[in-house]
């Protein structure tokens, strides 16, 4: 078992105090480094760096970056939710490490759609329909994965099903 421990800091957004939810560092006991390529292969990272070492995934709607000594996860409905994330990554973890032999490790990220190849597709009106100030807005809120094409009113037709097809190609939880 490479991850023994950690010990769970639960906080709400000093730069948004309206914000609903929470966030988490989780200060962990192991240095788990040597486990993060492999951890990349099994859970299919979204971001890998290689140095300073860290692995960040996207995940029902939530960021989790991987450090060494810590994790980071950010838009919890609670502690409970905190504790049930961070227990899964510990069980990934010590298995990603325990079944290294068999798992071919990688320090490559998914690969991201193109900012200028979502805003060809889009209408371009800046309608806020979206709920978005402007389409380059929410252009990038399509490469976080929070948005896709169903999520633009406007969008419709054959640019509505090219965006739709170009997103296939990519990773989004």
């Amino acid at each position: 078992m490479l991850l023994t421990g950690y010990t769970l800091e639960i906080f709400r957004s000093k730069c948004n105090a309206g914000a609903r939810t929470l966030h988490c560092f989780a200060h962990l006991h192991d240095d788990v480094g040597a486990a993060l390529p492999y951890l990349n292969t099994v859970l299919g990272g979204f971001a890998y760096t290689k140095e300073p070492p860290s692995l960040t995934l996207k995940t029902s709607g939530k960021l989790i970056t991987i450090h060494p000594r810590k994790i980071a996860v950010n838009a919890l409905q609670d502690e409970e939710q905190a504790e049930k994330v961070v227990a899964w990554l510990q069980r990934e973890i010590n298995s990603a490490w325990d079944n290294r032999a068999d798992i071919e490790p990688s320090e490559q990220g998914a690969r991201q759609p193109s900012l200028l190849e979502i805003l060809k597709l889009l209408p371009q009106t800046n309608c806020r329909e979206c709920g978005q100030p402007t389409c380059m807005v929410f252009a990038v809120r399509v490469i976080e994965g929070a948005k896709d094409h169903t999520n633009c009113p406007a969008l419709q037709g054959e640019k509505r099903e090219a965006l739709a097809a170009y997103l296939s190609q990519f990773r989004f939880e």
